[in-house]
């Protein structure tokens, strides 16, 4: 249940980037030495990452929460699994360990809960299978069944969709390849395996919108501070825009330019965000953003922004719910195929609410205006799910009750506590 509460103060350093620790963990199994990883996401889906890795023979160790020691095991030295490799909600993680394990020895199955098992796979394996990979799934779907002991070729590939999971599994499988793997997207999308691999010591060609290795490089170990997880921070940069009164500082946010999307569509609608003490970190921009309360207005979503802000869509549905005038969301239809169908998902909560929202195929219009009070469901989408926790602070009467968001830990553990003590009205079932 979410209600109106007062304004959103202090200071507040939310979990570190998901997709970050995903990539960080993978590589540093697949290096040569140790490498120590601060500021990892103590999340499900991380956490299944690092399950998966240890039934493939790699010891990591925790010294703290937030922290991971991992003892690489070289680019051969992974050994066979022996039963299903269980990737529980995480889509990143099941597209990525893909192309990491189609160049092993050896056969291995990946699953995942239900919500995973219905999400498509065929964007990944179809051009995994033209390296040379063998990948059985049932119709597109998972299980995905990696046969080991084949020979993989680098191509060159020119994605239909811009997707950073399909660039990423690519590029994994290319660490194993004969010759260049080149990857062309239509739009660009986040570079983070691309630095990290850089970060690394593989020798990678990228820009906006391409990258390119060869195979027969070694991984050496390195140290990774993961910075906190702008995916994270959406949600309360929306909720201190919305209620007045509330000036609010998100510390270590990361700000990969593939990853802000929001922040220059909010800054659009008027939000007053200001980006404080840049720096850099491990080769990942990281600054402080102060979010302060400013009246939003509809937009026009530039379609140059959909691309980097692909997981902020929920975040924004309910800022454009809550702003003046029409919002016009197009180019999104990716958001049909992720944990839910986040269009349909999102627009079925808001006109629970009363708000008026037309879906589209690829996006949606909203006419913003007053939420109401009432009840509306999760889908079991942890951004859905945490959206509509911002939609409780702005709702009139008793606020929002949210079903079938159990899945939130796996992005935010801590979410309640952590929204609550900067002045979120949150209480449990």
């Amino acid at each position: 249940m979410s209600r109106r509460g007062g304004p959103l103060r202090g200071a507040i350093t939310v979990p570190g980037d998901k997709s970050i620790s995903h990539r960080a963990l993978m590589l540093a199994a697949l290096a040569e030495g140790t490498s120590r990883i601060s500021g990892f996401l103590e999340g499900e889906d991380t956490r299944a990452t690092a399950a998966v890795l240890a039934q493939l023979g790699v010891i990591i160790e925790t010294p703290a929460p937030g922290e991971r020691c991992v003892h690489g095991v070289g680019l051969h030295g992974l050994r066979g699994p022996s039963r299903p490799l269980d990737c529980g909600n995480a889509g990143t993680g099941m597209r990525l360990l893909a192309g990491l394990l189609a160049g092993q020895a050896f056969d291995a199955t990946l699953v995942g809960d239900e919500s995973l098992s219905r999400r498509p796979m065929r964007r990944v394996t179809e051009p995994l299978v033209w390296m040379g990979a063998r990948i059985d799934t049932s119709e597109g779907l998972p299980p995905l069944l990696i046969r080991g002991g084949r020979r993989l070729r680098g191509i060159r590939y020119e994605s239909p969709v811009a997707s950073a999971q399909v660039k990423s599994a690519l590029l994994l499988a290319g660490l194993y390849a004969e010759g260049e793997t080149e990857i062309l997207e239509p739009h660009p999308t986040r570079d983070y395996t691309e630095r990290m691999l850089s970060a690394f010591g593989w020798p990678i060609r990228f820009g906006p919108g391409q990258a390119s290795l060869t195979g027969g490089h070694v991984l050496q170990a390195t140290d990774v501070q993961v910075p906190a997880d702008f995916s994270s921070a959406a949600f309360f940069l929306v909720a201190a825009s919305l209620v007045p009164g509330s000036e609010l500082r998100l510390r270590g946010v990361g700000l990969n330019p593939r990853r802000t999307g929001l922040l220059l569509a909010l800054k659009l609608m008027g939000a007053d965000i200001e980006v404080l003490d840049e720096r850099s970190s491990g080769g990942e921009t990281v600054a402080d953003l102060c979010v302060r309360h400013a009246p939003l207005h509809g937009i026009e979503l530039p379609p140059a922004l959909v691309p980097d802000m692909i997981d902020e869509f929920p975040a924004l549905f309910i800022a454009a719910a809550a702003a003046q005038g029409t919002t016009v969301i197009r180019g999104a239809a990716e958001l049909r195929v992720k944990e839910s169908d986040r269009i349909a998902s999102m627009a079925a909560g808001l006109r629970g609410l009363g708000v008026q929202v037309a879906e589209t195929p690829d996006g949606a219009v909203i006419t913003g205006g007053p939420l109401g009070a009432g009840t509306v469901q999760g889908h079991g989408d942890h951004r859905v799910a945490m959206s509509f926790a911002v939609a409780g602070l702005v709702a009139t009467g008793s606020g929002v009750h949210i079903e079938d968001c159990r899945n939130v830990g796996t992005s935010f553990p801590g979410f309640m506590e952590l929204a609550n003590g900067c002045g979120f009205a949150l209480a449990g079932a």
